[in-house]
């Protein structure tokens, strides 16, 4: 048994010594200590070897097999050491040579235009507001005064999912859910995406974002919604900056205008920017229609307000001299890499 065991482990040295690679001493490890392996077969005969035998044979297969391990785990350290050496050297970084450039994003042009105006408008007091997209029919339309044969709710404006749920065509369902609430004062901006059935060109998308302000307190007048545009225009668009008033008529106010601020490119001179008149419009406003605060739970001979909205869009349009709405929405690079 002792010449057995000697032979077995000469043949395992010899393997282990002729292994090149990792691939190859594995195979050996297998041949040899494996369930198939020699040494494995050595131990499954000791059921043959005489009782009184089987403690020096044990022995004797132990060292054996202790030695074999030994070899192998010195010669894997090896192999693995050249190994490393090798993919080091086939690896190695050249530090001369200039590095990639790392593309990193920034705020869209529409990002950017809305954080001036929330900034302009929490000076002033007041609190920047969100609701949902997908609105019921009263908080869109008949909390704020536009009864059923209103062209608005016309199906060929408005992306209507049944009967009384739709995709809101302005963020005004805000102000109405803020006013039902009943904590008055209320001083609020509800910036958000809106949605109408439109014909995607130059100045129109079916997907869109507005500004709506609210302002509910006692005696509010339209001195104080002139103030408040006209300085809001002045932070946004220069302190030389004028405003013009315009009567109008929306459903959920009156006295409603249209707002007009002299052009930022020529001062109100006239210019191609302007179209030669001089001023360019930029928002609907007018104060709070009494039947719109009494049904959000108002008293009318109490409190008044006023509301305006702004497009999103067109203030970047106008700030940033766009003649496009498309090109926001495009995700062009060389486009987006000018803000």
């Amino acid at each position: 048994m002792r010449e057995k065991l000697q032979k077995i482990r000469e043949e395992a040295m010899r393997r282990i010594e002729e292994s090149k690679d990792l691939n190859k001493l594995n195979e050996a490890r297998v041949a040899i200590l494996g369930k198939k392996g020699e040494l494995t077969a050595v131990l499954k005969g000791m059921k043959d070897v005489s009782p009184e035998d089987r403690p020096l044979v044990g022995q004797l297969v132990n060292e054996t097999r202790a030695g074999i391990e030994r070899m192998l785990e010195e010669t894997k350290a090896k192999l693995e050491a050249a190994e490393l050496e090798v993919r080091l050297k086939r690896e190695v970084i050249d530090v001369t040579l200039p590095a990639k450039r790392n593309l990193s994003g920034h705020r869209h042009p529409n990002t950017i235009a809305l954080e001036e105006v929330e900034r302009i408008f929490t000076g002033m007091g007041y609190e920047v507001v969100e609701g949902p997209e997908v609105e019921y029919d009263y908080y869109n339309f008949e909390a704020l005064n536009i009864p059923r044969n209103h062209p608005a709710r016309d199906e060929q404006d408005t992306f209507y999912i049944n009967d009384k749920i739709l995709l809101r065509t302005q963020t005004s369902p805000v102000q109405v859910r803020e006013m039902e609430k009943g904590k008055l004062p209320i001083r609020i901006i509800a910036p958000g995406r809106v949605f109408r059935s439109d014909e995607v060109d130059a100045t129109h998308s079916p997907s869109f974002h507005q500004i709506e302000g609210l302002v509910i307190d006692k005696n509010i007048t339209f001195a104080d919604l002139k103030g408040t545009l006209a300085e809001f225009a002045r932070e946004l668009f220069g302190t030389e900056t004028k405003v013009k008033f315009r009567p109008h008529h929306f459903p959920f106010t009156e006295p409603s205008a249209e707002v007009d601020v002299t052009c930022f490119k020529c001062g109100g001179k006239g210019c191609r920017f302007c179209k030669g008149e001089g001023w360019i419009e930029i928002l609907g406003c007018g104060m709070v229609h009494p039947r719109v605060l009494k049904m959000s739970g108002i008293d009318p001979e109490e409190y008044s307000g006023f509301a305006f909205g702004v497009g999103l869009e067109r203030i970047a349009l106008l700030k940033y001299e766009i003649d496009d709405m498309r090109l926001l929405y495009e995700n062009d690079m060389r486009f987006l890499r000018q803000f």
